[in-house]
C-alpha cells in the first residue's frame, strides 16, 4: 500500500511539474507576439516582440559597388557607403518590442491633440525641408539644383506635397526632438494607466536595434531584409520608381526601380501587407521614411551599445537615420545605409520614426545655433 501510494505522489509532482513549466514559458514574450497601445479615441499603435540576438551590421565591398552601379544608382565618389563600415557581427543582448510600422500620422496627431504639443517646425522661427513643386531637374551641366527647399510655413500637418495628409501615412516634418517627445508621452499616458511592463519604456530604438530589427532575424549581409535581389523587392517596399509627379508627365530621375509602387511620395504604412514585411513581422523598414534612432552619428559606422557625442556623456546634437526614403534610389535604401541628421532640431518631409518598447535607454539633445 505504502508503495502505490508512493508511486501515486511522484505521479501528481510530475503531473503538475509537466503542466508548470508550459504555463511559467507563456509569461515570456516570444517572437510575433504583439501588442496593441491605445492612444484613444480609437487610434491604437501596434508592437511585435523581437527576441534577443546577433546579426551583422555594415556592409561588404560587393554591396557598396552595387549601390553605386547602374542598378544601385547611388552617387559613386563619395563617402556616403564609407558611413556603413565593413559587417561586423554585433548582439543585441535584451529583447525588446517594436512598432511594426513608422509612426503615422493620424498617431502623431492623437499626442499633439492631447498634450498640446508644438513641434520645432511649428515654433517661431522654426522650418522644415520640404519637397520644391517649381522643381523641374538637377542641372548638372550648369549647376546642381536639388529638389527640397526650407520652409518655415510647412510642418507635418501640411509637408508640401500637393495632396493632404492621411491618418495611415507615416508622419514626416518631425525631429528627433518632436519625436522623443511623443515617447515620453506615450510612456507616461501607460505608466499611469499602469499597462507599462515594469523595468520598461517607450522610447526610439537604438541603432543596434534598429539594424538587428531590419534584417528580420537573418545572419546575411543582404542588401535588403529578403535578400541581394533588387527585382525581389517589388510590392516590398516604397522607394524611387515608375510613378509620375504630382500634376506632370514625369518620374523621378536618376536610378528608379523599375516597376510602379503607386506611390510618388508616401505610401501608406503596412501599404504591402504580409509581402511587405520582414522576418519580424515589421513593415517598411526598407524606403518609406527615414526612422530616426537614438543613437549620435559616428562617420565610422554602427556601434553595438548606445553611442553618444561623447563616450562619458548622454548628449547626442546628430542623429543618425537608417533605411531610406520613397524618394531615394535602389542603393541608398538598404539595410546597412545610415545617415547622421543637421540638429536635433531638424525635420524634413523625407524622414520618421518607429518607436521601441525597451529597457530604459537615456539620451540627452544638444540643440545646435542654426
Amino acid at each position: 500500500m505504502k508503495k502505490f501510494q508512493r508511486l501515486e505522489s511522484l505521479f501528481l509532482v510530475a503531473f503538475f511539474s509537466f503542466f508548470s513549466i508550459p504555463t511559467a514559458l507563456a509569461d515570456e514574450p516570444q517572437q510575433g507576439d504583439t501588442k496593441k497601445l491605445e492612444l484613444g479615441n480609437g487610434v491604437r499603435l501596434e508592437l511585435v516582440y523581437i527576441p534577443p540576438g546577433t546579426f551583422k551590421m555594415g556592409s561588404t565591398a560587393a554591396e557598396k559597388a552595387w549601390a553605386t552601379g547602374i542598378e544601385g544608382g547611388a552617387q559613386p565618389g563619395t563617402v556616403r557607403e564609407k558611413y556603413e563600415g565593413e559587417p561586423r557581427p554585433m548582439q543585441v543582448s535584451e529583447g525588446f518590442w517594436m512598432g511594426r510600422t513608422e509612426v503615422s500620422f493620424g498617431q502623431f496627431e492623437r499626442f499633439v491633440e492631447e498634450s498640446g504639443y508644438v513641434t520645432d517646425a511649428e515654433k517661431p522661427g522654426g522650418w522644415t525641408q520640404c519637397f520644391n513643386h517649381q522643381w523641374d531637374r538637377y542641372y548638372y551641366d550648369l549647376r546642381v539644383v536639388h529638389p527640397w527647399e526650407r520652409r518655415e510655413d510647412k510642418s507635418w500637418r501640411r509637408p508640401n506635397f500637393g495632396t493632404p495628409m492621411k491618418d495611415d501615412y507615416p508622419v514626416v516634418c518631425v525631429s528627433y526632438q518632436d519625436m522623443k517627445a511623443f515617447c515620453s508621452w506615450l510612456t507616461d499616458r501607460e505608466r499611469a494607466a499602469d499597462r507599462l511592463p515594469k523595468g520598461l519604456e517607450l522610447r526610439l530604438p537604438t541603432e543596434a536595434e534598429w539594424a538587428y530589427a531590419c534584417r528580420g532575424g537573418s545572419q546575411e549581409s543582404h542588401y535588403f531584409w529578403w535578400g541581394n535581389d533588387l527585382m525581389e523587392g517589388k510590392g516590398r517596399l516604397n522607394i524611387s520608381a515608375v510613378d509620375f509627379l504630382p500634376g506632370r508627365d514625369t518620374i523621378w530621375p536618376l536610378a528608379n526601380a523599375p516597376w510602379s509602387d503607386g506611390c510618388a511620395f508616401l505610401s501608406p504604412v503596412d501599404h504591402y501587407g504580409e509581402k511587405g514585411r520582414n522576418g519580424f513581422g515589421l513593415a517598411d523598414m526598407c524606403g518609406g521614411v527615414w526612422e530616426f534612432v537614438l543613437d549620435h552619428f559616428d562617420p565610422a559606422g554602427g556601434h553595438e551599445a548606445l553611442h553618444y557625442e561623447n563616450n562619458d556623456q548622454f548628449s547626442v546634437s546628430s542623429p543618425v537615420c537608417r533605411g531610406g526614403n520613397y524618394f531615394d534610389v535602389p542603393g541608398n535604401a538598404r539595410c546597412a545605409v545610415r545617415l547622421g541628421i543637421h540638429s536635433v532640431s531638424y525635420s524634413d518631409s523625407r524622414d520618421g520614426f518607429r518607436i521601441c518598447l525597451g529597457v530604459p535607454k537615456n539620451t540627452v539633445p544638444v540643440p545646435r545655433n542654426e
